[in-house]
């Protein structure tokens, strides 16, 4: 079986073997108890201690004397039940030991979690790619769950607070299905082979036809047939990463300055998008210039994205504001706060 394709199973066997560890130790305990009642006329509460008691191997003497057959009965009930008791303890010690219920009980308290999310993005695989878009999208406090099938990865997973997570195939209908991908916003798929991206891409697209969908690729002929199949956008990291250590060859002070604004997570300067959607009347229809939003914020606007998808770099400061425009902001955190503030005339919090 393929490495990437395995699918973990010890915690699950853990829940099986203990579910049939009870099961046999019931049904043999069912059994002996009804020998003994209709077989040797012990009582219903003799017949429970005296199974309990021989089952155990205690060593206490029989509660009432034995007929031949039932001795006979008796002797292979201790041969059998010793390694079905044996096993039972075992188990269900291994169960408990294993933190198989701790995780059983944090896995479900996720799932009624996730039963409540909206507009929420979904991240299928949690290698490099993933937990960086994780790390990016915890950053701008996105509600976000991760899809992933290696076991030891969603160990590590269930030790953060703050990381929602589904564990199984991303690929398969029903995964999907549990990560509400009908209500979620965007679907981020970095999963290492193309063929489980085009799946997943093809899946969440005719659940969700208003989805946004990121898809990661490795072969270049796949960023058209993810395309195809109902991506948004496609990232082939492999290719990336060329440029960019083309480009610190030929521009790398540009390089650096760019990734120095992209990549900030602190209070330091960022770039960030602003929706004008909910810009108060007053600045409705009227001029950068008006803003003065230099000296009133300390952000720029260093770009703008009209209803028509075109794009205006360094704006002059006569281009008038209308809702259905797109902000590009450079700024601290506060600075941005503070300019969205005077848009919309609200507060918004810069933590």
């Amino acid at each position: 079986m393929n490495e990437d394709n395995r699918r973990p199973i010890v915690r699950r066997e853990n829940f099986h073997s203990a579910i049939i560890a009870i099961a046999l130790l019931f049904f043999l305990i069912l059994i002996s108890i009804t020998f003994y009642i209709f077989h040797e006329g012990y009582s219903f509460r003799d017949a429970l201690f005296f199974t309990i008691i021989t089952i155990s191997t205690v060593g206490f003497r029989e509660v009432h004397p034995l007929t031949p057959s039932g001795m006979y009965f008796t002797t292979f009930l201790i041969i059998f039940s010793f390694g079905i008791f044996a096993y039972a303890v075992t188990t269900l010690t291994r169960y408990v030991v294993d933190g198989v219920f701790r995780n059983y009980y944090k896995d479900n308290r996720v799932r009624n979690k996730i039963e409540k999310l909206r507009d929420h993005v979904i991240v299928c695989g949690y290698g490099r790619n993933g937990q960086q878009a994780v790390l990016e999208l915890q950053d701008h406090n996105v509600p976000l769950l991760v899809i992933e099938n290696d076991e030891p990865t969603i160990e590590k997973l269930r030790t953060s607070n703050d990381i929602l997570y589904l564990f199984g195939d991303a690929t398969q209908d029903h995964m999907l299905d549990a990560a509400k991908v009908d209500r979620a916003r965007a679907l981020i798929s970095t999963l290492p082979v193309d063929a489980d991206n085009l799946f997943v891409v093809l899946s969440a697209r005719q659940i969700n036809p208003d989805l946004t969908i990121i898809s990661r690729a490795s072969n270049d002929n796949s960023d058209l047939k993810l395309k195809r199949a109902g991506a948004n956008n496609v990232i082939m990291p492999d290719k990336i990463g060329g440029q960019r250590m083309a480009k610190l060859v030929a521009q790398p002070d540009v390089v650096e300055f760019l990734e120095y604004i992209m990549l900030q997570t602190s209070d330091s300067v960022s770039l960030e998008e602003m929706d004008c959607y909910d810009i108060s009347d007053k600045f409705n229809g009227r001029s950068i210039r008006e803003l003065d939003v230099r000296n009133e914020s300390g952000a720029n606007i260093i770009g703008l994205k009209r209803e028509d998808k075109t794009f205006l770099i360094n704006p002059l400061p006569e281009v008038l504001l209308t809702r259905r425009d797109r902000l590009f902001v450079l700024g601290t955190k506060k600075q941005i706060a503070r300019l969205k503030t005077i848009l919309t005339g609200k507060e918004h919090s810069h933590v």
